[in-house]
């Protein structure tokens, strides 16, 4: 019987069907996150791939309004070529058929034991429990990641069921088959499909109510195929929504988008029903199964990426024509705030951003310290420029992580926000040091100094050691290799003597007359620098090492280290000690 309580449950079934697909949506995300964000960033740049690649990706996190958002987000940080775009959003249409097919289980009619199973609302129930349980007992991230994936689809399907329930008592209402009638007007259903869809944001949701609908009947292929033609234009709201404020790449990448399903559904509709107006399709009135709705589905969007295929590349052309190449851009803008939706990709993203400033930090070091040796106003000048951009990564990525640490991350993604958040500054500061050491550099270049022989080869060995510090931290930041961390701080002590030895040489250069106070202070400037780069490749390691033992005391974890001092820490001593040795004096 039909009153307000079945328009409640109508509601709470769709609400629970949102939910659901949000929250299986968001752990599969969490699962497959950083593999599926490798794979999309290396991606060759053949149509056919991206639109293979488009397809599975989708498929694993039941979303192509995400897929197309974290492209428009590649696209716009640069890390993704129009053409690999749009080979990828042509994908995703096919992709996001998976939803409508595991959804098509719930009309699944006999009943044998193996039958009955395979119904949703039998099965449902056990992957919520289970999936609670995990979330509830397990430690491992990954697990909950895993019980969220289960509880939401329980939930997405209990939802379903709840959706088809409460439309029973409403397909019997006098005057609803009439009603539905209204919506087999070509037009009139597109628009309701765009609608319904951009309201929902989410194309399946909008098929998941009309398979609902088509369980409890009078659901016909004239009211259908006019709903999915209009909720695939509908589908492209999210992607062009998050398009505004982006660069021209990314707004182009939407545009793809929108002109490959709005041109797919007008070809559709005009081959459609420009030929029902010579042969009359009696089978419009025919009722359709939620499986007969999977294949239409299906259908229409392989049918739309096998004729547009052709014209990829056609279609980057229209967009850019849509976009011109005269828009003015932020060049730094290298992360994009569409990621943000996807977190495990946004903190991938972060990471290879991190990595880049490490790489760039020691770069700029190793040409600061060239510059000891043999001054150049034009690379003193391009240390410069790599530092600014140094600080602009430290600054953007600060402000990025702190946006991410606040979005509900797991507890693995949450220890990398920390490793790169603590990590960031000491690279911005090595950066800093370079440019005291490009000064001391030009200082000496303007006033026609230079250090004596025994001075060039006790800073030549001291270099030598700073280099090579500082590329073991950098690899083993890009590796989180813990091992490998853990031969800094023995080297850096090695360093720490290096200097107070150096500076104790330069006392006596000084007293015999060999020297000058003015040299006097710009080597102690660069002893300094040195000793204080040191220090923060430890910073460094000292990190990579506490945020895997899920604790960050550098003090702490300082003191210990050298008060134990373990074999290791002692054979690594020894060695750094024996290969960086300084000649003896005189």
């Amino acid at each position: 019987m039909f009153d307000i309580f079945t328009v409640f449950a109508l509601l709470g079934g769709i609400a629970m069907f949102l939910y659901g697909m949000k929250v299986m949506g968001t752990g599969l995300e969490r699962v497959s996150g950083s593999k599926l964000e490798g794979i999309l960033e290396k991606l060759s740049d053949k149509m056919i791939k991206g639109v293979l690649l488009g397809a599975v990706v989708t498929a694993i996190i039941q979303s192509s309004a995400a897929t197309t958002v974290m492209v428009v987000g590649f696209v716009n940080s640069g890390i993704m070529k129009l053409a690999q775009a749009t080979g990828i959003i042509m994908g995703a249409n096919i992709g996001t058929t998976a939803t409508a097919w595991i959804l098509s289980l719930t009309g699944v009619t006999g009943d044998s034991f193996f039958v009955q199973i395979l119904k949703p609302a039998n099965f449902a129930p056990l992957f919520a429990f289970v999936g609670i349980v995990m979330i509830m007992l397990s430690k491992s991230s990954k697990k909950r990641d895993v019980g969220s994936i289960l509880v939401g689809f329980g939930i997405l399907m209990v939802g379903m069921n709840t959706m088809i329930d409460a439309m029973e008592p409403i397909t019997s209402l006098p005057g609803f088959n009439e009603f539905l009638q209204m919506f087999t007007n070509p037009f009139l259903g597109v628009l309701v499909g765009f609608l319904l869809t951009t309201l929902l944001q989410s194309s399946s949701a909008s098929i998941g109510i009309m398979q609902a609908m088509a369980v409890a009947g009078n659901v016909t292929y004239g009211f259908v195929i006019p709903m999915i033609l209009g909720q695939n234009i509908g589908s492209c709201t999210t992607t062009l929504i998050s398009c505004i404020g982006a660069k021209k790449n990314a707004r182009r990448a939407a545009l793809v988008h929108l002109y490959f399903n709005l041109i797919g559904v007008i070809l559709v509709f005009t081959l459609f029903y420009g030929i029902d107006l010579f042969v009359d399709f009696s089978f419009k009135s025919q009722e359709m199964s939620v499986v007969d709705i999977a294949i239409l589905h299906s259908a229409f969007n392989i049918f739309s990426t096998l004729v547009l295929l052709p014209f990829g590349k056609q279609l980057g052309h229209l967009a850019t024509i849509s976009v011109p190449d005269s828009v003015a851009e932020d060049k730094t803008n290298f992360l994009d705030e569409r990621l943000l939706n996807t977190p495990s990709f946004a903190i991938e993203r972060c990471k290879s951003i991190a990595v880049e400033m490490a790489v760039l930090a020691k770069d700029t070091l190793h040409d600061a310290v060239g510059l000891m040796q043999n001054f150049s106003e034009k690379q003193a000048q391009e240390i410069e420029e790599k530092e600014s951009l140094i600080d602009t990564y430290e600054d953007k990525l600060g402000t990025y992580l702190v946006k991410l640490s606040g979005l509900g991350v797991n507890e693995t993604e949450s220890r990398e926000i920390s490793r790169l958040l603590y990590t960031i500054g000491d690279f911005e500061r090595i950066g800093d040091h370079a440019v005291n050491l490009l000064k001391a550099a030009r200082e000496m270049d303007e006033k026609g100094l230079s250090f004596s022989d025994e001075a060039k080869k006790d800073l030549a060995v001291l270099s030598g050691a700073i280099e090579e510090i500082i590329a073991i931290s950098v690899e083993a930041f890009e590796k989180d290799d813990v091992s490998l961390a853990a031969h800094v701080e023995p080297f850096e002590q090695v360093i720490d003597g290096l200097s107070s030895e150096i500076k104790t040489r330069h006392i006596k250069r000084l007293q015999e007359g060999n020297c000058t106070i003015e040299l006097g202070f710009i080597l102690s400037d660069v002893l300094t620098n040195c000793e204080r780069v040191s220090d923060h490749c430890s910073n460094i390691a000292v990190c990579i090492i506490q945020i895997k033992k899920d604790r960050l005391n550098t003090h702490q974890y300082l003191n210990e280290r050298k008060e134990t001092m373990g074999e290791d820490f002692v054979s690594d001593f020894n060695k750094y000690a024996e290969k960086y040795t300084l000649s003896k004096q005189y």
